[in-house]
């Protein structure tokens, strides 16, 4: 069984292209930003809709707090594509297709079928600060998530 990755941990690397083509490299990021990795079970269902509205709603404080939001589920890109334009969303969506991701930070499965709903953040030197999972709890990510960042600043 792997390592779950928890606060204090040194985060695996993310090396992947976003839904828009872009190239996100975690590795690259270390020293620059902190990060906000989010796990979300798919596209489109109605929580992880709440979950990635309240990331969107309050984007501007994340990028106040110089947060780099990156959201993955094991959606292929044409779906994170159709989602992110369908509700306005302006972070990366990274796809975890063959559960790479989700094995390196361990964040299972929720009853067995579905992903877990995780959230981490990564300050500038690579470490977790955050590990928080809810299921049910969309908005309380995005809460959680931007506590941890005001702590660093």
């Amino acid at each position: 069984m792997a390592h779950k990755v928890d606060t204090g941990d040194r985060a695996p690397i993310i090396q992947r292209s976003a839904h828009d083509g872009r190239a996100i490299d975690t590795e690259a990021l270390i020293g620059q930003r902190p990060l906000v990795v989010y796990f979300y079970p798919r596209d489109d269902t109605p929580v992880c809709t709440r979950q990635a509205c309240s990331f969107r709603d309050r984007l501007e404080a994340f990028n106040a707090l110089d947060a780099e939001v990156i959201g993955i589920s094991a959606d292929d890109d044409a779906s994170h594509r159709a989602f992110a334009e369908k509700h306005g969303l302006e972070f990366a969506l990274v796809s975890d297709h063959d559960g790479g991701l989700s094995k390196a930070f361990d964040v299972g499965r929720a009853l067995g079928v579905l992903g877990n709903r995780v959230t981490f953040v990564i300050d500038r030197q690579g470490i977790v600060r955050l590990r928080y999972q809810a299921q049910l709890a969309a908005g309380r990510h995005v809460d959680k998530a931007l506590g941890t960042l005001r702590e660093l600043a």
